[in-house]
């Protein structure tokens, strides 16, 4: 009997010390999402925002702040100090979005595969989407593109409007803009 006397305050020092250490590893991980830098996400519509450069620690706010789905526009290797789509993808995985990688390089336009493969995320998203790149350029310019063919999309004045309402310009696509909404119109 002693000894099962001993075995009980034993168990009751163990139990103690797994929830010292329990709530240690919760107090470092409250304080990393504390320190994570904040997305500053510039919404285009209800559904669409865009964002600069997303990091790692950031990406588990964003399902609190409503977001589906996380789109990466910049291609890998663009900047050693960014993190690539692979590791964007495991986070957006563990943090509960779909990730979706449409790379676009940093100069031009969108090539018309990226347009319609963007288009096809945003129709397939069940709710708000993020759309990020390096100062958030290239992905408010695509998504001008994507918004100018939507058959119920916005006048080409309304998408330049939104784009310049997040920093950003699209005014050298009016051109471009200007003829698909126009084919929208003519189907």
């Amino acid at each position: 009997m002693p000894s099962r006397l001993l075995a009980t305050p034993l168990r009751v020092v163990l139990s103690a010390v797994a929830f010292a250490m329990m709530a240690v590893v919760a107090a470092f991980a409250w304080q990393s999402l504390q320190d994570a830098p904040e997305v500053v996400a510039f919404p285009l519509t209800a559904q669409v925002s865009v964002a600069a450069q997303v990091q790692l620690a950031s990406v588990p706010r964003l399902r609190a702040r409503g977001f589906t789905t996380l789109v990466d526009l910049r291609p890998d290797g663009e900047s050693r100090d960014e993190p690539d789509s692979t590791e964007m993808a495991q986070a957006a995985r563990e943090a509960g979005l779909v990730f979706r990688y449409v790379p676009v390089p940093p100069t031009g336009t969108a090539a018309p595969a990226s347009v319609d493969a963007l288009r096809d995320i945003l129709v397939a998203s069940s709710g708000p989407v993020l759309l990020y790149c390096r100062t958030a350029r290239r992905a408010a310019r695509a998504w001008s593109l994507v918004e100018a063919a939507r058959p119920d999309g916005l006048s080409t004045d309304a998408i330049l409007a939104a784009v310049s309402h997040t920093g950003q310009s699209a005014d050298d696509l009016r051109g471009v803009i200007d003829e698909k909404v126009r084919a929208r119109a003519a189907r």
